[in-house]
């Protein structure tokens, strides 16, 4: 078997491969669960606005790479249309696109960064289930898997922005739950705690070594392919289990108040 080919296909009962699409795919979090989906069979799209990391990530596993911006509802609707028109369905809607910017509390708060962490979080998320939302109700077992935060769950100092885009964000995920449960469409939400990607807590904080440190001492932080792992885990199940909130962090962070370092 080579490296871009599945192991095996990952099909419906009537024999049909199955589809996801999966956001935020270029690097982290999300690129690994578009490698994790493909090595279990599915049909995967990924999704990103960096066309050339798709495409090398397409040219290792076999994803169908689709550069697209989520801030911008045209190229989400053309998305949807490419793959409409080349699968004629979709199995799952993989929501791992997001993002934090900055530390400051609320007194010292920048509008370009919270409308960034809002755009991003919550109305990019809003634009791919909108778009996409028919389709899904059409294939009779659909998924949607939104990727929050502890920061959902749990408020912080400095963290005002991204709570309040993840609280919205879990917020519109519950309630999708209530809206579409009549339609058979299933709805996670996985919340990860500390999870060390190459790109987070840089993109957070603009600094390589002030990034460094939010691992500092940390033996063992989550990584990409640990909460990858349950996002497929999740979304592989038979269709009528519904996990509905996981929350995963590493063993040191047994709060998000309380982190272990040694």
């Amino acid at each position: 078997m080579t490296e871009n080919t599945a192991a095996q296909q990952k099909t419906t009962e009537s024999g049909r491969q199955m589809v996801a699409v999966v956001t935020g795919a270029s690097t982290g979090i999300g690129e690994a669960t578009a490698k994790k989906l493909r090595q279990d069979g599915w049909t995967v799209y990924a999704v990103a606005r960096r066309a050339e990391r798709l495409e090398d990530l397409a040219g290792e596993t076999g994803v169908i790479p689709a550069a697209t911006d989520i801030t911008d509802q045209d190229q989400v609707n053309a998305l949807r249309d490419r793959v409409l028109d080349e699968q004629g369905t979709i199995d799952a809607l993989i929501n791992i696109s997001g993002g934090a910017r900055g530390v400051d509390k609320v007194g010292d708060a920048k509008d370009d960064d919270w409308n960034f962490m809002y755009d991003v979080n919550v109305m990019g998320t809003m634009r791919l289930i909108r778009a996409f939302l028919p389709a899904l109700r059409e294939n009779g077992e659909g998924t949607v898997l939104n990727l929050t935060s502890v920061a959902a769950e749990f408020a912080y100092e400095g963290g005002s922005g991204y709570n309040a885009a993840k609280f919205g964000q879990r917020a519109l995920t519950q309630a999708l739950r209530l809206e579409e449960a009549e339609n058979n469409i299933r709805v996670i939400e996985v919340a990860p705690g500390l999870v060390h990607t190459p790109e987070f807590s840089l993109m957070r904080l603009g600094d390589q070594a002030a990034a460094d440190k939010v691992y500092a001492g940390v033996e063992k932080p989550l990584t990409s392919e640990d909460v990858a792992e349950v996002c497929a885990f999740a979304v592989n199940l038979p269709h009528h289990i519904d996990l509905d909130t996981i929350t995963v962090k590493p063993v040191a962070q047994a709060a998000v108040h309380k982190m272990i370092r040694k």
